[in-house]
């Protein structure tokens, strides 16, 4: 069986992390699969080097989208290496299989993805989903959704974002002090962190912001990792006079980061599984989250973390101060907890999922 995972744009976040993951674990498990990317993503293309083979077909222009070629280029890598299922992992890279797919000779089996709660159109269902002979859905709660939606109930297939857990560990005390030198961070505050690119209106980095403005201390720093936080991340942060912050910008060394802070904020008003609060948790950080998407279903306030409402800057606010104020009993608790909820996500769960399904479609 010859799978082709379809990419689109050049960002790395949650939905490149697992199509990565899942392409690295199907192929160790013997698979014959390659990617199809843009000519522009050398991240990815540089972390898949050797280990699986990719093809390219997107040009990152401001007509990527409407330009012949970009189809001809992705119409030409189907066709003309007789690919049996192709994985379409975003909402675009569907659009961009869906264009091309009436033209194919040879019909293969598509699957599609539903990684957020964010809803498809009428439209968007009936042209785009409609070629889909499976459709992978992220998190329950989602999944319950689509059914009481009747979004092509038959098709879907549960299978939980991974997360590899031999990458992402707690820190001994000795590591998290050598990591805070090795990145120059202070040794002498209590670190809050969030993983995310830059997108405010989605991941919720301003009200983040905010909300640490309002418990901001000498003995705290609040660092963001991701796409354009070391610019408009640094920007926001000055406009709104946040003085102990840190914004890295894109980093391939997350795990790293993640032990050498103390706890994880996450902000977002939309999310499928959020990969990246899972990893934190596997990390050994006290966590913050808003209860968005599938989030609640492994995520119990005070139990394994704590949780807001989206766009609850003062609600958030106070968790965060609950954090820093936690006595090491409760910390501990909450820290062994979530480490053990993180390994109910492990990649090989995911994978022996992936594999039922490609069995299906035979």
């Amino acid at each position: 069986m010859k799978i082709l995972s379809v990419l689109d744009a050049v960002g790395w976040g949650g939905t490149k992390e697992q199509a990565y993951i899942t392409a690295v674990g199907l192929k160790n498990l013997g698979f014959d699969i390659s990617f199809a990317l843009s000519y522009d993503f050398e991240a990815f293309k540089e972390k898949i080097k050797d280990k699986v083979p990719y093809y390219e077909f997107e040009k990152e222009t401001p007509f990527k989208r409407v330009s012949f070629f970009t189809y001809k280029r992705l119409y030409d890598i189907i066709s003309k290496n007789d690919f049996d299922v192709i994985f379409a992992n975003s909402p675009k890279a569907l659009d961009y299989v869906r264009v091309v797919y009436p033209f194919l000779s040879k019909k293969p089996k598509i699957v599609a993805f539903k990684r957020s709660g964010r809803k498809s159109n009428i439209v968007s269902k009936y042209i785009k989903y409609s070629i889909a002979d499976k459709i992978v859905v992220v998190s329950k709660k989602i999944y319950q959704e689509l059914l009481k939606e009747n979004f092509f109930t038959d098709r879907l297939r549960l299978i939980e974002s991974g997360i590899d857990l031999s990458r992402f560990q707690r820190a001994t005390p000795d590591e998290k002090i050598s990591l805070r030198k090795k990145y120059n961070l202070p040794l002498d505050k209590f670190i809050f962190v969030n993983v995310a690119n830059y997108n405010p209106e989605v991941k919720g980095h301003i009200d983040i912001l905010k909300a640490y403005k309002k418990i901001e201390k000498e003995n705290t720093m609040l660092l963001f990792v991701g796409l354009l936080t070391d610019t408009e991340g640094v920007k926001e942060a000055k406009s709104l006079g946040v003085k102990n912050f840190l914004g890295l910008g894109y980093r391939e060394d997350v795990e790293y980061i993640l032990r050498a802070s103390d706890a994880f904020v996450l902000g977002s008003r939309l999310e499928g599984i959020a990969g990246a609060l899972l990893q934190a948790m596997a990390s050994g950080l006290v966590c913050i989250s808003t209860d968005v998407g599938g989030i609640t279903e492994y995520m119990k306030d005070s139990v394994n973390g704590f949780l807001t409402k989206p766009k609850d800057i003062d609600a958030m606010s106070k968790a965060m101060e609950k954090v820093l104020n936690l006595d090491n009993q409760a910390k501990e608790s909450i820290i062994k907890n979530a480490i053990e909820t993180s390994k109910e996500y492990s990649v090989q769960n995911m994978l022996s999922k992936y594999v039922k399904l490609l069995e299906e479609l035979g």
